[in-house]
């Protein structure tokens, strides 16, 4: 079962997402907060798996929350995650799925920055963001791919001489070199496949060692590494097989 925490400040919408969310047999709600401040409380409280978080809230906003919340759960994981009856998804902490009416750039990448692992706007058809909620609580990142490659071409257009790459590449191949900035440009994995013309499986794999070498919690975190590392100023934006 999914244990899904719901912040939004408007209690139409939360109570909409509930209502949807508990239509799921496999997703349960676990709790709705009408702020940032109130949603850190819930998720300590409840160690839900996925929080929809919303960006504009009062008294803290969705970033600053997801960034306490992410932290949190860090904390715990390294300090071995207390009872032993958590679940390795409490463990490891809920991974937030921002959802906004606000489709602005500078939001996509603070909320990955602040370590969410989906970023999806709130006029998704509602059977999308189900799926949504089981692929960021599997532990994959979600994105959606009109904004996070308009985001990545915009930061392609503005290089930033002045930044220095925050993660090492050290130990990285040339293979997962070239995985890591198609990963970074927004490209499926099997988008990945047909661009370098190697199989899905070889692809995946180019990324669950990539997600090993460089730390990084999931697929949304690659994104920053690639930025961050200056991978994305190396070589044009591709454009994905037709």
């Amino acid at each position: 079962m999914i244990r899904v925490l719901i912040v939004d400040d408007q209690a139409l919408v939360r109570g909409a997402f509930e209502v949807l969310v508990n239509s799921a047999p496999e997703m349960t709600v676990v709790g709705a907060a009408a702020d940032g401040a109130e949603a850190i409380e819930l998720a300590q409280r409840e160690r839900p798996d996925v929080v929809l978080m919303d960006v504009r809230m009062p008294k803290l906003d969705g970033i600053e929350a997801t960034r306490r919340i992410i932290a949190a759960g860090r904390e715990r994981a390294e300090s071995g995650g207390g009872s032993d009856s958590h679940s390795d998804a409490e463990v490891c902490g809920a991974r937030v799925l921002i959802l906004t009416t606000f489709d602005l750039d500078e939001y996509v990448f603070a909320a990955l920055r602040a370590g969410a692992s989906g970023f999806l706007l709130k006029d998704t058809a509602p059977a999308q963001l189900l799926d949504a909620i089981t692929v960021v609580a599997a532990g994959e990142a979600l994105l959606a791919p009109t904004v996070t490659r308009r985001l990545i071409e915009q930061f392609s257009r503005s290089p930033q001489p002045s930044r220095a790459p925050r993660v090492s590449l050290d130990g990285v191949t040339d293979r997962e070199h070239e995985v890591l900035a198609l990963v970074g440009r927004g490209l499926s994995n099997a988008e990945i496949a047909e661009h370098l013309h190697l199989a899905s499986p070889t692809v995946k794999t180019h990324v669950s060692r990539l997600l090993m070498k460089l730390g990084a919690r999931d697929r949304a975190q690659l994104v920053i590494v690639a930025y961050e590392s200056g991978l994305l100023d190396q070589q044009p934006f591709p454009h994905a097989p037709s």
